[in-house]
């Protein structure tokens, strides 16, 4: 699964703790009123209604905030019969009072510090009042306005905030998979504009002198034959050199270098908060065989950013005299993270394969990722 989605439902069902609370404890207050036998039916019914529209509204609410909007109408509606619930059971803050805390914790996430400020009063003059009106006599006596008064102050300054650091949580998990994916994107822009400016620096010259000399062909060709012959000349050398640079410049793209490759995705990867660890060989690889597996680690951490949620990778190299072997493993396994690497999977397959090798991407136990690439050796050329 996700870790955004992971990420939300923990979230949700953290802040709907609060209404699960308010459940047991109403239950509780049930239960200990019915055993004194102060417990009024006719007054406990219209509780009950009240509170489950209260929970039904207190889950929507939970999920428009997660989305980053502020149901202010339900709020309200909410707050009715929160009201409704505590007048009507009696709004002991071990029972239907706890309503009230439960739509306080709901209410102040995502609005301003005055805003939860005034709540919070709000909530505690509420219940207190409440309290002191509805709650049967005939029931816990002893309790006085320092009860009220303490208990509800302790709910709406402990309870609730909780739900705010939730959700700081959930946000901060929301922007950390924006800033990854944002940063996967800019590695491969930065790619992109040194490739093309490469190419602008050794093969543009070339192919502005060549647009030069073929226009000052044209003009002598008609005056100066020979001279226009010997412009067309230096044409064809210039085409043959801008060719021929054309040509080193891909190569030189596509034939990567393992070291400066490591290095690279090591930094990457740090970057975009993923832990890298590499276990390398104290020996350099062959050439050919180092550079297959800088295509394969390109390959692979470029998949680790873009198709999982990984927090560590690690890359290993070992190589004897028969084979070398590259792995990549990560722990943010996707369920169809290897059916979805697409053509850059089956490119890398084809390279393995035309240098006698093979590679091999699936889940492994632990919830972790494993691409394991394999050479033989000598390689074939």
């Amino acid at each position: 699964m996700d870790l955004i989605k992971r990420a939300r439902r923990l979230t949700w069902v953290m802040i709907g703790s609060g209404v699960l609370t308010m459940w047991v404890l109403i239950a509780v207050w049930s239960v200990n009123a019915h055993a004194e036998g102060v417990l009024s039916w006719w007054r406990a019914g219209p509780a009950l209604l009240a509170t489950v529209g209260f929970t039904w509204l207190y889950l929507r609410m939970a999920d428009t905030i997660l989305d980053r909007r502020y149901p202010t109408r339900q709020v309200v509606v909410a707050a009715v019969l929160a009201l409704a619930a505590a007048g009507a059971g009696g709004a002991d803050p071990i029972g239907w009072g706890f309503v009230l805390v439960a739509w306080l914790g709901v209410a102040m996430l995502g609005v301003s510090v005055r805003t939860l400020v005034l709540q919070v009063a709000g909530t505690w003059v509420a219940g207190v009042t409440l309290a002191l009106v509805t709650v049967p006599s005939g029931m816990f006596a002893d309790r006085g306005v320092g009860y009220y008064t303490l208990l509800y102050g302790l709910w709406c300054l402990i309870l609730p905030p909780s739900g705010r650091v939730w959700l700081l949580i959930w946000r901060l998990a929301v922007e950390a998979h924006e800033g990854r994916d944002a940063h996967t994107r800019l590695a491969l822009a930065e790619e992109r504009l040194r490739f093309s400016r490469d190419l602008h620096a050794t093969v543009g010259h070339q192919l502005s002198a060549i647009a030069v000399k073929t226009e000052l062909a044209v003009r002598l060709s008609d005056k100066d034959a020979g001279a226009a012959k010997a412009e067309m000349a230096e044409v064809n050398t210039l085409t043959r050199k801008a060719l021929r640079e054309l040509r080193q410049a891909v190569r030189g793209y596509r034939e990567l270098d393992l070291t400066a490759e490591l290095n690279s995705v090591e930094g990457v990867l740090e970057a975009a908060g993923v832990r890298c660890e590499m276990r390398l060989p104290y020996r350099e690889l062959p050439g050919e065989v180092s550079q297959v597996f800088a295509y394969a680690v390109r390959e692979a951490v470029t998949n680790v950013l873009k198709h999982s949620v990984a927090t560590f990778c690690r890359i290993t190299i070992r190589f004897t005299e028969d084979e070398a072997e590259l792995e990549v493993r990560n722990d943010g396994v996707a369920e169809r993270q290897g059916d979805d690497l697409g053509s850059g999977l089956a490119g890398l397959r084809e390279r393995l394969a035309a240098a006698g090798g093979t590679v091999n991407a699936q889940p492994a136990e632990d919830d972790e990722f494993v691409l394991n690439a394999v050479v033989s050796l000598p390689i074939r050329g």
